[in-house]
């Protein structure tokens, strides 16, 4: 038998971790000192020490891993719950990768000021085209918020313009833009070309209308990284004496499996700057 201390060790656990998992019945030492108290326990309790220890890291509650490791579940139900647990920490691990590839892209965006080229910007109309679209709401601005939506967003809008018969014709166009009751939220248009009548109902098509001249920036790579690109443009806009006149839009060039491989070019409308009296 081992001490507490030993067991604690063998296991790589703490005493206190093995106190309470005794206070709690999860784990009881295989025998107790009647003269000190002092708790013993076999080689043979480490195998439910490790099964208690693996169920506690995949997020199960203590009553979950004592069900478990009691054979309170049975096998089925058992993999049901490994599934479930495995699918959030899934979720979890792609919630994480996405606020870092955003924390990268800010950090970016830092340190490419006053070095991103400019002379990159395209001044141009840009004429109306004839969309399919379906529309969305989104917390905010922040990509965490917009991607969950408007990648959904775009299966289903394919998933019905195949059902509709409808087959596109041009590049994918996203537009976003303020809900009207100024709360923050975001409205996330995800619209395809198509060459179909003006129709509402599962598929709304409909003319997006012509920008008369916007200021435009081709990026490179996942829209997850597109920041410091939007903010050359920004950058661009503010220093040519322009102001937005719109919402921007984002047309898809080149959208293969890896995202890394997008290319997207950014469009905000703008004008002229007219200063006050002028």
């Amino acid at each position: 038998m081992f001490t507490i201390g030993d067991f604690a060790r063998h296991g790589r656990v703490s005493v206190r971790m093995l106190r309470h998992y005794d206070a709690t019945g999860l784990l009881r030492p295989a025998r107790v000192d009647p003269a000190n108290g002092y708790r013993h326990y076999t080689a043979s309790q480490l195998s439910r020490l490790n099964r208690i220890i693996a169920l506690k890291e995949l997020g199960f509650t203590l009553q979950q891993v004592r069900d478990i490791v009691d054979e309170k579940v049975d096998a089925g139900e058992l993999r049901g719950m490994l599934r479930l647990r495995r699918a959030e920490l899934e979720d979890a691990v792609a919630t994480a990768n996405a606020r870092l590839a955003q924390v990268e892209a800010r950090l970016r965006a830092i340190e490419s000021e006053g070095h991103m080229p400019t002379h990159d910007v395209v001044l141009k109309s840009v004429p109306s085209v004839r969309v399919a679209e379906l529309t969305a709401t989104a917390a905010s601005y922040e990509p965490e918020d917009i991607s969950p939506v408007i990648g959904p967003l775009y299966d289903e809008l394919f998933r019905r313009l195949e059902a509709a018969g409808i087959t596109p014709t041009g590049p994918g166009i996203a537009t976003y833009e303020d809900v009207p009751d100024g709360d923050g939220r975001v409205l996330v248009h995800a619209a395809v070309q198509v060459s179909a009548p003006l129709q509402d109902g599962d598929v709304h098509v409909h003319d997006l209308p012509p920008l008369a001249q916007a200021a435009t920036l081709v990026h490179h790579g996942s829209m997850d990284a597109v920041l410091p690109t939007a903010q050359t443009l920004t950058h661009w806009i503010d220093t040519h004496d322009y102001h937005p006149s719109g919402y921007p839009r984002e047309l898809t060039l080149e959208c293969p499996e890896n995202p890394d491989a997008w290319v997207t070019e950014l469009q905000t409308p703008v004008t002229r700057f007219s200063p006050a009296g002028a």
